[in-house]
């Protein structure tokens, strides 16, 4: 026999348990990632795939166009200015 102890979750029986989900905020996926840095300059994986380089001196987007063509020679990014 199964005795129940303390308050139901909810008031009928097929009705959901009012509970909050407390994991939501760490689930959400995230709008960008940050891949890498060179220097002020940061290249930048979007939700939707895409990859940018973010701001930078000219050096700096020198050297992350070497480093992209040896190891994501697939990716094509969009060089956004400082001013985003």
């Amino acid at each position: 026999m199964i005795q129940l102890v303390g308050q139901s979750l909810s008031t009928v029986h097929w009705q959901p348990a009012r509970m909050k989900n407390r994991l939501t905020p760490f689930v959400r996926s995230k709008p960008e990632r940050l891949i890498t840095r060179f220097g002020n300059a940061r290249l930048v994986s979007l939700a939707n795939g895409s990859v940018e380089l973010r701001g930078g001196l000219a050096q700096d987007q020198t050297t992350a166009k070497e480093w992209i063509s040896l190891f994501m020679h697939e990716a094509v990014p969009r060089f956004v200015s400082r001013s985003r």
